[in-house]
């Protein structure tokens, strides 16, 4: 009888802008386009076994899953030649067994909701299509959270929270755009929760 094969998994890792994040980058999509989950602690991993199991490590203190990779955060007690290998080997082992790295299943699009207004659902746009793609190269996401009074309020993600350039990217990037694309709206972009 023939046994099934097992999927290559093959991981590289990548620095970013913030030293105690590293990103895991895998050959394959480990969630859908467009999809991210956060996980700033080990309560928070209800819906995902592997970060469930990374926090496992003690030198571990954030996790970041989107589209085809895994941003870790690590505590700034440990450098990362002393835990990067031991982290990259856990997570290719856990999808060479063919794992899920998270078990959500969405019956709705979680970026856009009928109920926002018009403005809401530009900002949105813009996030998704011109900030999302350029922040997930650097292992983090930003979420819409808010808009009122022409502020946008946004969440940051992964290698984004705590990071010591996340307010350049936040106000000479992603506040220039929105306030340039869309002038008569959009005022000021301020981070939420950091």
């Amino acid at each position: 009888m023939l046994k099934a094969q097992a999927k290559p998994v093959h991981l590289y890792m990548e620095a970013n802008p913030n030293p105690n994040s590293l990103k895991f980058v895998a050959n394959f999509m480990l969630v859908e386009d467009g999809l991210s989950f956060d996980y700033p602690d080990e309560k928070s991993t209800e819906n995902s076994p592997l970060a469930k199991e990374l926090f496992n490590f003690a030198a571990v203190q954030r996790v970041f899953i989107a589209s085809n990779f895994v941003t870790v955060t690590k505590s700034e007690d440990v450098e990362w030649p002393e835990i990067q290998h031991i982290i990259r080997d856990h997570i290719k082992d856990y999808l060479e067994a063919g794992k899920k790295p998270v078990q959500v299943v969405l019956d709705k699009d979680p970026l856009f909701d009928e109920n926002d207004s018009e403005v809401v659902k530009k900002i949105k746009g813009i996030l998704d299509e011109y900030i999302r793609p350029a922040v997930e190269q650097d292992g983090g996401a930003i979420v819409f959270h808010s808009f009122k009074d022409g502020v946008v309020k946004v969440l940051l993600q992964g290698s984004c929270s705590g990071c010591p350039s996340s307010t350049i990217t936040l106000k000479a990037g992603i506040q220039n755009l929105l306030t340039r694309m869309l002038p008569d709206d959009v005022k000021e972009v301020e981070a939420e929760g950091i």
